[in-house]
């Protein structure tokens, strides 16, 4: 009997200090938890997160500066969380607001198809803040380590398979802020990412510069769309890849309307065309849409020079006058040897399906670059939107 007494006591001495758990969980009024030792204010989201977990959850965090994730602490991001970038006075560049996971630091963007995660700014137009920036230990071929171009933090390394966290159903609209023509942000720069690191269903949503780009690393990406369709801020490249990125890419949907750039810029080294690793990824299912008719001497689907090697395959390329362009004797050189190479291609409305250019400007045949074929489904629809775009994406 006294047994059975200790018993029900110790269960309702365990219930109460459940309840109470929970209720002082519930109770933050920032909205999130915080195992870390960084002050979350949720009107005032700026600072170095230097250890432990900081979690965002429930509602909107205005970002009034850069956030950065240090080694051995993480950012959580639940469903529906808003983060919305304040405006910038003019020339106050120590003031940029971005967010920055630096090396051993982690990200974990838990947005779902029907409540995705969003990335945005108070001013709806593009180039109004920084954009997401993730800086891995993965080799790079600028050497074994380099500083980031925007939030100048360390990344490259040796580790193929480092971890920089997850990110899942995130949206990064207006990005792209410009320090000078030199130094731009994009919608996700992945600065030596390793292929630790998931990124599947992110979206570059009207940025002012790059939607994607890779500098190096071993990552992998999945499910990327990119829109650009703002007639007066006009952005880059839909796509981009240098300094020796050699991951897969799966399930790209890119889109312009104005007179924005290449839908992919691909390079290896502008230095040195032969440096190590040299760029060589692979691109699966794969949609770029242009506008044919918008004068402009940039206007290829996909733009392949100084070293680079790719191969890709079920690609539909529409509304560009040039389908592939390929620039630089040792690209043009891996056409001949099939390391550069595009199998199942469908072109609609594209003038001229291959061009290329030898390192001394005079003309090179590249038309081995591709084998064609009607049937390519690209991102899942041709040229149409993908079913697994709709319901978390914004512009298509």
């Amino acid at each position: 009997m006294k047994k059975s007494i200790s018993t029900i006591f110790g269960l309702v001495a365990l219930s109460l200090a459940t309840f109470t758990t929970s209720c002082s969980s519930d109770d933050n009024s920032n909205g999130g938890g915080n195992s870390s030792t960084f002050v979350l204010d949720r009107n005032n989201l700026k600072g170095d997160i230097n250890d432990g977990e900081v979690i965002l959850e429930n509602g909107t965090y205005k970002l009034t500066g850069k956030l950065v994730v240090k080694n051995n602490a993480k950012l959580t991001i639940k469903p529906g969380v808003i983060i919305e970038a304040t405006a910038l006075p003019a020339g106050q560049f120590a003031e940029v607001r971005y967010i920055a996971i630096s090396q051993g630091g982690k990200i974990d963007v838990q947005g779902t198809a029907t409540n995705p995660v969003v990335m945005t700014a108070v001013e709806k137009a593009p180039g109004k803040w920084g954009g997401l920036v993730l800086c891995g230990k993965a080799p790079i071929n600028k050497g074994t380590s380099a500083s980031a171009e925007v939030s100048d933090l360390t990344y490259g390394g040796t580790d193929v398979n480092d971890n920089s966290g997850s990110i899942k159903y995130l949206r990064i609209e207006y990005s792209g802020y410009s320090y000078n023509n030199e130094k731009e942000f994009n919608g996700l720069s992945m600065f030596g990412v390793g292929k630790g690191t998931t990124i599947e269903y992110v979206q570059a949503y009207e940025g002012s510069d790059d939607g994607f780009e890779w500098f190096g690393g071993t990552v992998d990406a999945k499910y990327l769309v990119v829109v650009n369709k703002d007639a007066v801020n006009v952005a880059d490249d839909l796509f981009d890849w240098t300094e020796g990125w050699n991951g897969t890419g799966e399930n790209w949907y890119g889109i312009r309307t104005n007179a924005s750039n290449r839908g992919i810029e691909a390079d290896n080294n502008s230095s040195n065309h032969m440096a190590s690793p040299i760029s060589n990824p692979t691109i699966k299912n794969l949609t770029l849409i242009g506008t044919a008719g918008t004068p402009q001497s940039e206007n290829q689907a996909i733009k392949l020079r100084v070293g680079t090697k790719a191969k890709f395959d079920n690609v539909v390329l529409k509304g560009f006058p040039t389908g592939f362009d390929v620039q630089h004797n040792e690209s043009v050189g891996y056409v001949g040897t099939g390391e550069l190479k595009a199998t199942r291609v469908k072109f609609e409305e594209v003038t001229t399906r291959a061009k290329g250019t030898n390192s001394d400007g005079t003309a090179a045949n590249v038309d081995a670059v591709f084998t064609e074929d009607n049937t390519a489904t690209g991102a899942g629809n041709g040229s149409g939107i993908p079913t697994w775009a709709t319901g978390w994406t914004l512009g298509l």
